[in-house]
């Protein structure tokens, strides 16, 4: 016997099982033996408990018998997931004394009927992390499906299995769970099922809400917020990154401090513990507001050793030309082709996040400098916005923005509006810009795959008067190439190269 638990007749408090952590195994290596007062069926915490503690199996003696007479008990163990089946099998009562054969032989038979229900899919690394999307919207069907699909993109580049996702639209939100408790606990059953080691939520939650869906689990629980963070800790590179990223993600995690420190090092150690990790979540909140405070200090400096650098920019009296557009747009990409350059590049969601200046000549002896700077993407944290604001100052003494557009992804209209909308927080939509549809080598396929999308950029392009390139195409760069020039040199002849 591992635990005694004395309890009343409204029921018994577990405690928490920390000698016991769910591991490589279906099951946790533990079962629930215990009484009922009043002879009463398994009830539904008993299933719940089953479920979400993954205890090898929940026995309930009957104590209502009279003494001396036959003591009965019934049983209950996880069963594979089966669609529109309850996660258990209930056993027949039986009667104490009557059963023969060890209890070792039939849990692991139980265990072993479990391993079986799992995918082959789902027989990855361990130390691969597996996910369960959730998203709790009140947005259109279409909306809630576009952003769930970006937020797979977005665990995809984390090095995440999505093994699953969950959309819900419910008339009003819980202030607790963010979603229902029931719905909730269905969410979190059929992902310690499934073999999931996180639920990842579409939508910022708040500190409570982390804090109690948490302790329904013992899966981490992230938001998407805390997914890109962890991100942009991976893809930092340069001091200024570090330094961003790490404010960022303590401004973050401050006011989630709090918790019992089990529950912490499951709630805030990140997607393997990467950025500020485990060790700094110890720490008490004064710690934490001293870091932050020098982290500030330190990006100050930098800042400055920015402006001075902008300033030569400025003084060379060389045009500038920033890049900017949504992540994956393919903006390093074009920079490479552009000035023949090597910036890393990926087909993954901020696969740069450092700002590249590279300088482009045209002919005539003509020099302009292009920055190619961090993509933007949907619901951007605004701890991370605030951090990277000075990096994107960099945007304010450009001459001239090209907002670059993956014309062939099927949202493409709206990541056009969400970089509007971030520009203009940044108070940067005012300057001149040229609209460029990139991937544009795929739309004779895309004419035939999918003519209403192609109908859809053809319209879209001609109201707006987009330029049309392939970035990775040097060829298909000689409109946007003419456009740039007439804009600083309308006078000058252009050139064929």
């Amino acid at each position: 016997m591992e635990y005694v638990i004395v309890g009343d007749d409204r029921g018994i408090f577990i405690p928490e099982l920390k000698d016991f952590p769910l591991g490589k195994k279906v099951l946790r290596g533990l079962r629930l033996v215990h009484t009922h007062l009043k002879g009463e069926q398994l009830s539904s915490d008993d299933l719940s408990d089953l479920s979400l503690l993954r205890l090898d199996c929940v026995v309930a003696i009957d104590a209502s018998v009279p003494q001396n007479a036959p003591v009965f008990l019934q049983s209950t163990h996880l069963v594979p997931p089966s669609p529109h089946s309850p996660p258990y099998r209930i056993n027949p009562t039986q009667q104490l004394g009557t059963i023969t054969g060890g209890f070792s032989p039939y849990i692991q038979s139980v265990e072993d009927e479990l391993l079986k229900g799992r995918s082959a899919a789902q027989a990855v690394a361990d130390e691969t992390e597996r996910a369960i999307l959730v998203s709790v919207t009140k947005a259109t069907a279409e909306e809630a499906t576009d952003s769930i699909e970006e937020l797979k993109e977005l665990a995809r580049t984390a090095g995440i299995l999505v093994l699953d996702h969950v959309i819900q639209r419910p008339r009003q939100f819980s202030p607790k769970y963010l979603m229902g408790e029931g719905k909730l606990r269905e969410v979190v059953i059929s992902a310690l099922q499934s073999g999931a080691t996180m639920l990842v939520f579409d939508q910022e939650l708040t500190p409570t809400q982390v804090r109690t869906i948490s302790g329904m689990t013992e899966l981490k629980v992230i938001d998407r917020s805390q997914l890109i963070l962890d991100i942009f800790a991976r893809r930092a590179t340069t001091l200024d990154g570090k330094v961003q990223v790490e404010l960022a993600q303590l401004k973050y995690l401050l006011p989630r401090l709090t918790g019992r420190g089990v529950q912490m090092s499951r709630l805030m150690g990140g997607i393997g513990g990467r950025g500020p990790g485990e060790t700094k979540l110890e720490i008490d909140r004064r710690r934490i507001r001293d870091r932050i405070a020098k982290l500030e200090r330190e990006l100050a400096k930098l800042s400055d050793n920015r402006v001075q650098r902008r300033q030569k920019r400025v003084k060379s009296s060389l045009p500038i030309i920033s890049i900017v557009g949504y992540t994956n747009a393919g903006k390093s990409t074009l920079l490479n082709s552009l000035t023949q350059s090597h910036v890393f590049t990926e087909n993954l969601l901020f696969a740069t996040l450092d700002t590249s200046t590279r300088r482009l000549r045209f002919p005539q002896d003509r020099e302009v400098i292009i920055t190619d700077t961090v993509g933007f993407i949907r619901s951007l944290p605004k701890s991370l916005l605030g951090a990277f604001r000075s990096t994107l100052e960099e945007l304010n003494d450009a001459n001239l923005l090209i907002h670059l557009v993956d014309c062939t992804n099927p949202r493409f209209m709206e990541q056009i509006k969400q970089v509007e909308d971030i520009l203009r927080e940044l108070g940067l939509d005012n300057k001149e810009m040229i609209l460029v549809f990139n991937k544009c080598d795929r739309l004779a396929d895309l004419k035939k795959m999918n003519p209403l999308h192609f109908m859809k950029i053809r319209k879209a392009s001609h109201a707006m008067g987009a330029v049309e390139i392939a970035a990775n195409d040097r060829k298909t760069l000689q409109p946007l190439l003419e456009q740039m020039r007439i804009r600083f040199w309308p006078t000058d002849i252009s050139d064929s190269h």
